[in-house]
């Protein structure tokens, strides 16, 4: 397994590599320059934008500042200096990735907790009230896009109901409150778990629906074994494994729906960091960003590979 893991790792490389490559061509050719904050600012002249574009190394050609910002990444592990404050980019994604770590790490349980029971119950009641109703959801849920579900969820239940606050992720910054805390996340990670729990409700059900049409289930039934023990003994334990593997690849896409969710929330994780960068064309936080969400990408795929092969041990990676 190890090697596996470690052939994984080093193939991943050059992945991330071409990532960087076309994130920064696209980064750099699109409308727009870092120097722009500069010269929004009161006092700033040609003179005064010009030495900072020098000092910035932005006036040098495109691919001697890629491998300036690779060779920093490569030897000194240094993603680069902020250009909005000149603070390194790492410590600046550190800061933001607990709280993003928050809301999805919640997000996915909330997901698990209802989309297992909803996918298994639906494949049991094929074609009852319960399964169209919530085949429907899957559908909606799918379709509509985190952001609309975080404005109506704020119009709901922050201004008409009252009932959660709308925005950032805690009241007051000086003490650790649990309940403030839990109260700010519930609407920003209920929004995020919605398409998760669309998805995996739905291949739960075609996945719960081909396992028990298999003889070993029709065998159980045969033999005397109770229904609940045939659908959540022997069926669940096969009917997992679309759901593990989907788990790493939801991880990214995950990711960029909380660009969406958390700048509406106002909530202090990567999202934010990476949208605000786009905005001023900090391309050294952009940079780090894309790469930390590359190395999520690769992360959740060998996640996925791994969980695989714990939960069918028929699996075996590295003994061929």
């Amino acid at each position: 397994m190890w090697k596996y893991i470690i052939r994984r790792s080093l193939q991943a490389i050059p992945l991330l590599i071409i990532i960087s490559i076309i994130t920064f061509l696209l980064m750099t050719l699109a409308p727009g320059s870092p120097l722009d904050m500069y010269r929004s600012s009161e006092g700033a002249d040609a003179v005064d934008t010009t030495a900072i574009e020098a000092k910035l190394g932005l006036d040098q050609p495109l691919y001697v500042q890629y491998f300036k910002w690779m060779q920093l990444l490569v030897l000194e592990g240094n993603l680069g200096y902020s250009f909005e404050d000149g603070r390194p980019v790492t410590e600046k994604i550190l800061e933001r990735v607990p709280a993003t770590m928050l809301l999805m790490g919640v997000s996915i349980v909330i997901s698990f907790i209802l989309a297992i029971p909803i996918g298994v119950y639906s494949a049991v009641k094929k074609y009852s009230l319960f399964d169209n109703f919530f085949t429907t959801f899957t559908y909606v849920g799918v379709a509509v896009p985190s952001f609309y579900l975080a404005l109506m969820a704020i119009l709901v239940f922050s201004l008409k109901l009252d009932l959660f606050p709308p925005s950032d992720m805690m009241s007051v910054y000086d003490r650790f409150d649990f309940l403030d805390r839990l109260k700010h996340l519930v609407l920003p990670a209920s929004v995020l778990a919605v398409g998760l729990i669309a998805n995996k409700s739905r291949y739960m059900r075609s996945s719960m629906l081909e396992v028990i049409k298999q003889d070993y289930v029709r065998t159980a039934r045969a033999k005397g074994v109770s229904e609940n023990k045939v659908i959540y003994k022997h069926a669940l334990r096969n009917a997992l494994l679309p759901i593990i593997t989907i788990l790493g690849f939801q991880l990214p896409a995950l990711f960029g729906g909380s660009l969406f969710v958390e700048n509406i929330f106002a909530w202090p994780g990567m999202g934010r960091l990476a949208v605000n960068a786009i905005f001023i064309r900090d391309y050294q936080v952009i940079m780090g960003t894309t790469m930390f969400a590359g190395v999520l990408v690769v992360m959740g795929n060998l996640l996925a590979d791994i969980l695989y092969a714990v939960v069918d041990p028929r699996i075996q990676y590295g003994k061929n």
